[in-house]
């Protein structure tokens, strides 16, 4: 089953903001959910 994590972004430049700072700004920013799935095991 995928887990989910909350991310922030600028809707202007794209870039990446804190979940805090996001919400601070809601005209200019987004908060997306993002489905995070198993990482491959590395031989």
């Amino acid at each position: 089953m995928a887990r989910q994590s909350k991310r922030g972004r600028d809707a202007g430049t794209g870039r990446f903001v804190t979940i805090k700072e996001a919400k601070r700004r809601p005209k200019t920013t987004v908060i997306e959910t993002i489905k995070v799935g198993r990482t491959k095991k590395r031989k």
